[in-house]
């Protein structure tokens, strides 16, 4: 079969034929529509996270939507060394959700890693409450463009988003945004910019930035206010005083998908889906053919701003 297989650790997947998985230790052959690539894919690949090291060579692609047994289905994990770049790979038919009609492959894969960090981290890490004031930082990004619609979708009674790029914050602001904010400026500048666009206090910060950004949006939180941090595209040192925090009593919280009990993720994949289904969560994606899988890795690297899907068929 056709697959993108990674031969070197930190070097780019070539596409090429490896061999055809075979059903066995309860695992199934899926035939694979459509494989989304995301940023924890390169850094597997890196071969620098000791938990996610395969030996090589090996099929890249973590997540996907195949066909299993007449169900179209999605996927999040293949055993080494298949993976979801490929034509056909192995699953556990156990773990796969059911796509519902109405919602194309390449937006159902939209909600698998990128969907999850967002609704997740809303739901089940900030116990978002009807009402409150959301502010989403790296709105333009897929998680933030997502999670602008979720905070919405879970009853924010605002919703802010803040990004570098205008296109992005333009998009935001059609998917439901109230506000939004550039992140061109920094410090107290940013904070009071930030609350003012909330018009007050912020209750919970979806967070896949740290570093200048999240410094900025801790200040502007309200008493008890929760900030949830799933990425370091800003940087993996953000600096803010103390007192900030203990006055306030707010919470810094951690979020990973790899934490989320399997149950949790699939029902959160089957309301998006519902929600996607029904004309209520969209997302912007790309779609490529399998031999592209080359120069859309490339691009993922550089941060494309939209979910690129390879079609291996």
């Amino acid at each position: 079969m056709r697959a993108a297989v990674l031969h070197a650790y930190g070097a780019d997947p070539q596409v090429g034929d490896f061999d055809d998985p075979v059903a066995a230790d309860g695992h199934a052959v899926v035939d694979v529509r459509a494989a989304a690539l995301n940023p924890i894919d390169l850094r597997a690949a890196s071969g620098t996270l000791e938990a996610l090291r395969r030996p090589l060579p090996h099929v890249v692609g973590s997540e996907g939507i195949g066909d299993l047994d007449g169900r179209r289905v999605y996927f999040d994990r293949s055993p080494a060394p298949f993976g979801a770049a490929a034509e056909r790979t192995l699953v556990d038919p156990a773990a796969v959700v059911d796509v519902p009609d109405g919602v194309e492959d390449g937006l159902a894969v939209c909600f698998g890693i990128a969907g999850l960090a967002a609704w997740l981290a809303l739901e089940r890490r900030a116990e978002l409450r009807a009402g409150e004031r959301v502010l989403v930082l790296g709105a333009s990004g897929v998680v933030g463009m997502i999670g602008v619609q979720v905070a919405r979708l879970l009853g924010a009674g605002r919703v802010i988003a803040a990004a570098r790029s205008q296109a992005g914050l333009d998009r935001a602001q059609e998917l439901g945004a109230d506000a939004c904010v550039r992140l061109d400026s920094g410090g107290a500048t940013l904070t009071a910019q930030l609350r003012d666009a909330a018009g007050g206090d912020i209750d919970v910060v979806l967070d896949p930035l740290w570093g200048a950004p999240a410094a900025a949006a801790l200040e502007a939180m309200g008493f008890r206010g929760r900030l949830v941090q799933l990425g370091q595209s800003a940087g993996a040192v953000a600096t803010f005083p103390s007192a900030a925090v203990r006055f306030g009593e707010l919470a810094i919280l951690g979020h990973t998908n790899f934490a989320a009990p399997p149950e949790v993720k699939r029902s959160a994949l089957e309301r998006m889906f519902a929600h996607a289904a029904a004309g209520e969560l969209v997302a912007d994606y790309e779609e490529l053919p399998l031999a592209s899988a080359g120069e859309a890795w490339r691009r993922q690297a550089a941060g494309p701003g939209t979910k690129l899907v390879l079609l291996p068929r």
